[in-house]
């Protein structure tokens, strides 16, 4: 069993796309008014158009989860996507990026150890 689909709305679907595409989603499809980019494990995040933003961006509903946080955070860091600090946690440490449309996305250090993803 696996998530097939993830919506997430934004005003500038290409736009968005792009930056999903930025932090490691692989882009299948994209035009004007919806992109579908695909996660690790076959995931697809649906890109629709919002008619306007949410005010104050809030958090995106969803985050992603890398397999090495050190390694993801310098890495958009050096793309310029100023990502937070990382906060250690006992389960998961986290950093947050300022996604598309101000949404805060929570960037989680995988616990799936040394087993496969």
């Amino acid at each position: 069993m696996a998530v097939g689909h993830v919506f997430f709305a934004a005003t500038d679907v290409a736009e968005a796309a792009r930056w999903f595409e930025s932090v490691g989603l692989r882009l299948i499809v994209s035009d004007d008014d919806y992109a579908v980019l695909e996660l690790r494990g076959g995931t697809h995040l649906v890109v629709s158009r919002a008619a306007r933003a949410p005010r104050g961006g809030g958090e995106a509903p969803f985050d992603l989860m890398v397999d090495d946080i050190d390694a993801a955070r310098s890495e958009y860091s050096a793309q310029g996507l100023k990502p937070s600090r990382i906060r250690r946690g006992s389960i998961h440490d986290e950093f947050s990026l300022v996604g598309p449309d101000g949404y805060r996305v929570t960037v989680l250090s995988s616990h799936a150890g040394r087993r496969a993803v």
